[in-house]
């Protein structure tokens, strides 16, 4: 099956040959193809069995190559179970305005920064409202970039617990079932946050504006700029909540981790072009919600890269941010609090496991058993390192 490593591979040298690329997009671009190759360097194990010979090339482990998250992802995952609570929990998704889109492609530090900032202190500050829960509550937000057409479109994804801990942190108080806070609510106050630092930003000198939006910069065209905003409805979005904690974990998996496109939507490369799935989800709502959502959608192999690259996040740029009771500062004590209001056991810290054990939870097949008699355990013959060219053939050698 190809993979977008296979797309940098054919169409990459090309594509960087004309466009200059920042220094971030080159290093994600080369991890992405040197993925799971001899370039990287890897390992030999032997069946101590029947001697059968496997050779296993390295990771990349960058957080934008789709080969790279499964295991990461299983690792968050286990380390998040001892934070669940036995409660009610929401979905809540916040997004900006499109035509925010090419300032914030120029300025995405600033931009996202913003956009965490405003969705979490609008969160935080509606859930100690005693109009609506007057609580200390936790969430987890989450970045995601793009759209299933792998254009820019800004989001963050929040998992939200359906109640909290009482200002005076003597009870926990539930939400109303299947009621967080009124979206448009929500909505209101995320905009005005979010556009008083977008201002503020503005005003510091902190934006950039360049190419297309170099008239934007001029403080007047900025100020009808900001007035268009203010006039637009934001669009919150709150899903049915969960009721049952293990189905949080299920449903955090398919979100924290995800990179612009999985390889298993890639359908074809050939003459220039690659094809992939996509959902439409304008169609499947507006016009026939019998009809299938799935599509197929043809780029030029440019095209495509160019799409893949808008996603590429700013050096150590965090885009999993824990909040309120389930921050890093609060974590062993109003979290621990919690627990022992609502009567969770508090349990020891496991040892992590390793890859081996999170591949054979992922997968139910263990790695380390012999894949030709079914019957002996790989063990490790050799190491070796990025490669050189004795090693670019050193799988036909050995076998």
């Amino acid at each position: 099956m190809p993979e977008v490593a296979d797309v940098f591979s054919k169409y990459g040298k090309e594509y960087r040959r004309k466009y200059q690329l920042p220094n971030q997009m080159m290093k994600v671009m080369k991890a992405i193809e040197d993925c799971r190759t001899a370039k990287l360097g890897g390992h030999i194990d032997e069946c101590d069995e029947c001697g059968h010979i496997k050779i296993s090339y390295n990771s990349c482990r960058n957080r934008h190559c789709p080969k790279c998250q499964s295991l990461a992802k299983e690792r968050w995952l286990t380390d998040r179970k001892n934070d669940l609570l036995p409660v009610e929990y929401f979905h809540v998704v916040f997004t900006i305005p499109d035509t925010l889109n090419p300032l914030t492609l120029r300025n995405q530090r600033e931009l996202y920064s913003i956009l965490f900032k405003s969705v979490s202190e609008t969160l935080l500050e509606l859930g100690k409202d005693p109009k609506y829960l007057g609580v200390d509550i936790g969430f987890i937000g989450v970045l995601h970039t793009w759209g299933q057409n792998l254009m820019d479109h800004p989001h963050i994804h929040c998992i939200v617990a359906g109640g909290g801990l009482s200002l005076d942190s003597d009870r926990w108080i539930p939400a109303r079932k299947g009621f967080f806070v009124p979206v448009k609510v929500l909505s209101r106050l995320f905009r005005g946050k979010f556009l008083a630092y977008l201002k503020g930003a503005y005003v510091d000198g902190r934006l950039k504006f360049c190419g297309s939006i170099n008239g934007l910069g001029e403080k007047e065209n900025f100020g009808v700029f900001l007035d268009s905003l203010y006039k637009r409805e934001w669009v919150v979005y709150s899903k049915p909540s969960f009721r049952k904690p293990e189905h949080v974990i299920e449903y955090l998996g398919r979100y924290t981790h995800r990179v612009a496109i999985t390889n298993n939507r890639i359908l074809d490369i050939e003459n220039g072009k690659v094809t992939f799935n996509y959902k439409d989800y304008k169609d499947y709502k507006e016009q026939n919600k019998h009809k299938n959502k799935h599509k197929k959608m043809t780029l030029e192999a440019n095209e495509f890269i160019r799409r893949f690259m808008l996603h590429v996040l700013p050096p150590k740029f965090v885009k999993i941010r824990h909040y309120g009771i389930l921050s890093n500062r609060n974590r062993k004590t109003k979290l621990k609090c919690c627990k022992e209001l609502l009567g969770v056991s508090i349990e020891q810290v496991k040892e992590k496991k390793g890859w081996q054990e999170l591949l054979l939870d992922l997968t139910g097949k263990d790695p380390m058993v012999c894949p030709c008699c079914k019957v002996g355990r790989l063990v490790r013959k050799e190491i070796f390192g990025p490669a050189r060219s004795e090693n670019i053939g050193i799988k036909k050698l050995v076998a």
